[in-house]
């Protein structure tokens, strides 16, 4: 405990000795008193001459620890985290449309259980940058890269099937994901692209996607809802040398977005931080506490 605290200005202790030696060595005061002043006088005799000399003390005690500015330090441990960027490409063509994907509520869209099942992974994702993408025959950013969890599940929440088309833009979707990262200076950058097809309405080439992810050093997950294989998504996934994932249902869905959380941790770095809280106050405090105490008692006092 006692480790935490330090005076500032350690050699205003010195006076302590120096008001000891006074009090040992100073002369007792000639008491002077008058005839009309008798009555005063006994009345002084009455008073508590030992809590007056405690109250002293406490004074000057006091007053010159204030002076020595004692200080607490406080111990925060601080953490820092190494934020990693993530775009979530997300798939709302018409095919997202069809029911059964969920098991459990077989009325559940395609869309509406990837918006309950990313809307969750955004929220643990706490500690780094999140940036939205959507396509169907056409690809946008939804999104920029930002730290605000609450707004970009308000976004997902609010995804339409077919707002941009009903046919699959995969490839312009990751160029555009590519386009939200490409000026990160993150050292880990990652693109999670989840659709339920291939693809049938990009501008853009394969090449031209898996240049730009090497160029930027950008990791690439793809997921691919209802099906057992997408030629086009295990390309793009070799391209980051990462597994393509599939998901047959919405708890599927679940553990692979758990899988992916897992791998892409952000770093943490522990350090501590000292914070002073200074002390002096307190002990002014009480000084002037002591001196009006003594004053009310020496109100009577004649001089």
């Amino acid at each position: 405990m006692f480790e935490h605290f330090a005076l500032l200005s350690p050699f205003a202790l010195l006076l302590l000795p120096l008001f000891i030696l006074l009090e040992l060595h100073s002369r007792k005061e000639n008491l002077r008193y008058y005839m009309p002043h008798v009555k005063l006088y006994h009345l002084s005799l009455q008073r508590p001459n030992a809590l007056r000399k405690v109250l002293k003390w406490v004074l000057l005690v006091s007053a010159t620890v204030a002076l020595s500015m004692p200080v607490y330090n406080i111990q925060k441990p601080m953490v820092k985290k190494d934020a990693i960027d993530i775009v979530l490409a997300l798939d709302i063509s018409g095919s997202m449309s069809l029911y059964g994907f969920n098991p459990k509520e077989y009325e559940q869209t395609r869309l509406d259980a990837v918006k309950e099942v990313v809307g969750s992974f955004i929220v643990q994702r706490k500690n780094d940058r999140v940036g939205l993408v959507v396509f169907g025959t056409h690809a946008a950013i939804a999104s920029p890269l930002s730290f605000e969890t609450k707004t970009q599940q308000r976004i997902v929440k609010g995804l339409k099937i077919g707002a941009m088309g009903k046919s699959t833009a995969l490839i312009d979707a990751v160029v555009s994901s590519v386009r939200l990262l490409k000026e990160s200076q993150s050292k880990s950058k990652v693109i999670i692209l989840l659709s339920d097809g291939e693809d049938s309405s990009s501008t853009v080439p394969l090449v031209i996607a898996k240049r730009l992810l090497k160029t930027y050093h950008i990791k690439i997950y793809t997921v691919i809802i209802d099906k057992t294989h997408s030629n086009m998504m295990a390309q793009l996934s070799k391209t980051s040398e990462t597994k393509p994932y599939v998901a047959r249902t919405k708890k599927d869905l679940e553990k692979v977005y758990k899988q992916i959380n897992l791998l892409e941790k952000s770093p943490v770095h522990y350090h501590t931080l000292t914070m002073p809280m200074h002390l002096y106050a307190y002990f002014l405090i009480l000084a002037l506490l002591s001196g009006l105490a003594l004053l009310v008692l020496n109100k009577d006092e004649v001089w």
